[in-house]
């Protein structure tokens, strides 16, 4: 998961009808936005907002919080607040939106006098709000829950998560290595149609600028890079010290094209970098590490799933770059994996990562220093952004259980195998009609309902098939 916590803003929204009746309450109202802060101090980074008591308050505080760059907008009802005087700046916000149905006092008592009633009533302009933003076809969450309650904080943190992942989305760049994979049609997408509809942008990046760039890189950041490998992995003896060094050069020459080019996810495709001439291998170790270092990626110049992995991170953690190898029928799993790139973050805890040596065909050059491990078992989920043409989307998400499995001890690569919740039968069936790629972002935990909240938001479609 992003090491940051999100940011949040909090609109608290009354009107001045009330001040005559109840001398002090928009101070009162205040100092419940804040307890409502407080309370999510550790879901998230929260701002609160003056009380917004007309359209002139809405339309400040809302440019504040966008200047700000936050990852979204929790609007709370403070009291009764009329939806015209926010319905513009709701409509037109550029970060995505919460509706928290909560009031300050979860019991109606028999001592309730009109204070408490005004104090409470902010259904009804949760009510008169949501209809505006309906009306105005703005995405929006909504949150009913009982204030302060651990469900409440859970809820508002699903949201807060998926906020963080769209607005970042909104900003991701894919660097491109080359060009994608020809005749790979799950990875196509009109590129204009999806940075209007989603926001990623594609950056296609030259080979010939990583092989200038890893010439240039003094040798002491290679002696570092090559330290750390040999403090976290368990490396092949077999190995050898120039093997190593172009692979450590690859790492940090991809790295520094991305930073440079503002890139948060990438892709390669083993044509373009084997047909260019002048590499000796292909980077696969490089993948592995850059993923667990945060950035998205997918092989074959696939920038849709490169990008998924990136959001991947940033909504549930340690996206993990995959794919559907075969079906095991017995076990009713699917054996997952790729060519030689996944996120060793989700590696088993009971076995070393290994940094080996292997043949690979494909390509047509020297070995390439790779990553080795199974992934650990339990609840994980997958998920597949589908382009479905124009600026329609889909995400594909099934949930299930990576199984404590068979070691496989010929496949020279990351993988694991995956029990869908609905059994292999039911998920593949399901994610065929669906149209699910077969390049996908895993992540361990049940996450089904955080991506539904994602797509939400997003304005994607959204089919879970187990």
């Amino acid at each position: 998961m992003s090491e940051r916590l999100p940011t949040i803003g909090i609109l608290g929204i009354m009107q001045p009808l009330y001040d005559d009746m109840i001398p002090g309450i928009t101070d009162r109202q205040a100092g419940y936005a804040r307890r409502i802060a407080d309370s999510l101090a550790d879901i998230a980074d929260c701002v609160v907002s003056d009380p917004v008591r007309g359209r002139a308050d809405a339309e400040r505080e809302m440019r504040a919080f966008e200047n700000d760059d936050l990852d979204g907008v929790l609007v709370v009802m403070l009291t009764y607040g009329p939806s015209l005087r926010v319905t513009r700046v709701l409509s037109e916000a550029r970060v995505p939106l919460c509706l928290a149905n909560i009031q300050p006092d979860p019991v109606v008592t028999p001592e309730w006098d009109m204070a408490d009633m005004t104090y409470n009533q902010g259904i009804h302009g949760a009510q008169d709000t949501a209809n505006a933003m309906v009306r105005a076809g703005r995405a929006f969450d909504v949150i009913t829950e009982e204030w302060p309650s651990d469900a409440f904080r859970e809820r508002v943190g699903r949201w807060a998560r998926a906020a963080r992942a769209v607005t970042a989305w909104k900003r991701l760049k894919v660097g491109v290595f080359g060009y994608a994979m020809n005749g790979m049609g799950d990875a196509r997408v009109d590129e204009t149609a999806w940075m209007r509809k989603l926001g990623p942008e594609i950056e296609v990046i030259a080979p010939g600028a990583l092989h200038r760039t890893m010439a240039e890189l003094p040798s002491s950041a290679v002696d570092a890079l090559m330290a750390e490998e040999d403090e976290r992995f368990a490396v092949d003896e077999r190995l050898s010290k120039e093997e190593r060094e172009d692979h450590a050069r690859m790492q940090l020459g991809i790295e520094r094209l991305l930073v440079e080019h503002g890139c948060g996810a990438y892709s390669t495709h083993f044509d373009a970098i084997g047909e260019d001439g002048r590499f000796a291998r292909l980077p696969m170790a490089s993948a592995s590490s850059l993923m667990a270092g945060g950035y998205g990626f997918a092989g074959e110049g696939d920038a849709l799933a490169a990008s998924i992995v990136y959001a991947g991170h940033q909504l549930a953690g340690d996206g993990h770059f995959t794919e559907m190898y075969a079906m095991d029928f017995p076990s009713d799993s699917i054996l997952m994996s790729h060519m030689g790139e996944g996120n060793w973050k989700v590696a088993r805890d009971d076995e070393p990562v290994r940094l080996i040596k292997r043949p690979l065909g494909i390509g047509g050059l020297d070995d390439p220093p790779t990553l080795l491990f199974r992934i650990q078992p339990g609840p994980a989920t997958l998920a597949s952004l589908v382009a479905l043409g124009g600026e329609r989307f889909r995400l594909v998400v099934a949930e299930g259980e990576v199984l404590d499995s068979q070691v496989l001890p010929a496949l020279e690569m990351p993988y694991g195998q995956f029990r869908p919740s609905s059994g292999v039968r039911g998920c593949m069936d399901g994610w065929l009609r669906a149209g699910g790629t077969h390049h996908m972002v895993m992540n361990l935990g049940r996450t089904a309902d955080d991506w539904k909240v994602f797509c939400d938001l997003a304005g994607i479609e959204f089919v879970q098939v187990s």
